[in-house]
């Protein structure tokens, strides 16, 4: 019986004979008739040293994967897409770049040429070692929006994995926006068909948008971050993509295109505004302020208010990072690793534990669990908050958001003198300095808080 081989064995399909190691490999049975070499592979690695060995047979372990795949595949497009994977794999295990053979004859130096020539001679004609050094399998033509799918599919997979389902929603509709609109100004085109030229328009569209020619008369509608992001995700995608199909040298057209975002001043004449302690106090704590939302905002509400948290971080809470039975109650701001149940937090930062004090953490005895109703639904509870705030008159001024919270927070806890380093703790936000300790006791840090905490009547929980 055949021995079963594990991704746990390291020396998977090496075998050793007089000092030299090979890849030794059984074809599937399934696809015998497709590939010349069944029942066995055997490739002569070259090499005594084991760990070099182990390298060049994961190359061509690899290689095999993604050429017996595009073998058992239904639909031609990926079924191509897997051979040419495949023969880039495979000349990379030889020590070779893929190239097509067209781009081989008219790019490489005929020492380049004869050294390909010399390789094939040791391999089996028709083999998918010669396809690999000889540049037999063309690139496959694939659409933007199809290199969009590999890149979400394939290629950021293990790193979006950790998002909830909303995080991923909003994460891939900002990719599928830049495609979007490059597609409404270049047409539908196969990612190597984009040329500079291509990218220049892309880029003119959106100067257009950003700075537009005073004598046309028109006015900015987009700011310079928005166009750096489409065209940055254009960029992105163009560079992975190609990376991932493992070719090396080509140029990306969007390349050193981006829009000057350093403005004296703008970053202030943008900054959110915030409540101040006593229009928290006189007007959202007043009774009957908040009477009319229902208890999940309206205790989102309150959490907000003493605890500086990014809406969607109160929002998101579940009970695992509420501790209301603790020596010194706080909320833990962390990922949740839980694959049925996954979700990222914005940055290391982030990540970060704060006491409860005052109305947030009666608030927050309320609802031990968190709160299910807008639980990966941060933009209803945003907009649902806005919206009654607004109505209400519980906004000092037309520029005022539910985000005010978090700005009043942190000009509350510097009115009261809290340690600049703590604060930035507590807002989750980075700190260039060295780390030093842990920053700080729980109880410390609850007793600073505490210097900042309003009055209110309970009733109003």
């Amino acid at each position: 019986m055949a021995k079963v081989v594990g991704l746990a064995d390291f020396d998977r399909h090496l075998t050793k004979r007089n000092g030299f190691y090979s890849y030794k490999r059984r074809v599937p049975a399934a696809i015998g008739n497709l590939d010349p070499r069944y029942p066995t592979v055997r490739v002569a690695l070259g090499t005594r040293e084991v760990g070099e060995a182990r390298a060049k047979r994961d190359a061509h372990e690899r290689a095999d994967d993604l050429l017996w795949a595009s073998l058992t595949e239904g639909g031609d497009q990926v079924a191509a897409e897997a051979r040419y994977k495949s023969a880039v794999a495979r000349a990379k295990a030889l020590g070779y770049t893929y190239r097509h053979l067209p781009a081989i004859l008219s790019e490489e130096s005929g020492e380049s040429i004869l050294s390909r020539l010399r390789a094939v001679q040791d391999v089996k004609p028709a083999s998918p070692q010669e396809t690999a050094i000889l540049g037999g399998v063309p690139r496959p033509q694939v659409s933007v929006w199809r290199a969009l799918e590999i890149y979400i599919e394939e290629i950021v997979a293990d790193e979006i994995s950790g998002k909830s389902p909303a995080q991923r929603e909003l994460w891939e509709n900002t990719k599928r926006r830049a495609v979007t609109s490059f597609v409404e100004v270049c047409g539908e085109l196969n990612i190597d068909e984009i040329t500079r030229e291509h990218a220049r328009q892309f880029y003119n569209r959106w100067r257009e948008k950003i700075a537009p020619n005073p004598k046309s008369g028109q006015h900015a509608t987009h700011t310079p971050s928005s166009g750096n992001r489409e065209v940055g995700n254009m960029r992105v995608l163009y560079q992975k993509y190609f990376e991932y199909m493992g070719v090396e040298d080509i140029t990306n057209p969007f390349r050193n295109l981006s829009f000057s975002e350093k403005k004296v001043g703008q970053k202030k004449k943008k900054k959110r505004l915030p409540f101040t302690a006593e229009w928290i106090e006189k007007h959202i704590l007043k009774p009957g302020a908040l009477a009319r939302l229902n208890d999940q905002a309206r205790a989102i509400s309150l959490v907000l208010a003493e605890t500086g948290c990014r809406p969607s971080e109160v929002a998101n809470l579940v009970e695992s990072q509420i501790f209301l039975d603790h020596p010194v109650p706080h909320i833990a701001i962390e990922s949740r690793l839980d694959p049925e149940d996954p979700r990222e937090i914005k940055t290391d930062a982030s990540v970060r534990v704060i006491p409860l004090v005052g109305v947030a953490l009666e608030a927050l005895k309320k609802f031990p669990k968190g709160f299910p109703r807008y639980r990966d639904k941060e933009s209803s509870m945003s907009a649902t908050l806005n919206k009654y705030f607004r109505e209400n008159g519980l906004f000092p001024t037309e520029k005022h958001v539910i985000y005010s919270f978090r700005h009043g927070f942190e000009d509350r806890m510097t009115v009261a003198g809290l340690d600049t380093e703590l604060r930035m703790m507590l807002m989750g936000h980075t700190n260039s300095r060295p780390e030093y300790g842990e920053g700080g006791t729980l109880e410390w840090k609850q007793a600073q808080l505490a210097k900042i905490a309003l009055p209110f009547d309970l009733a109003i929980v």
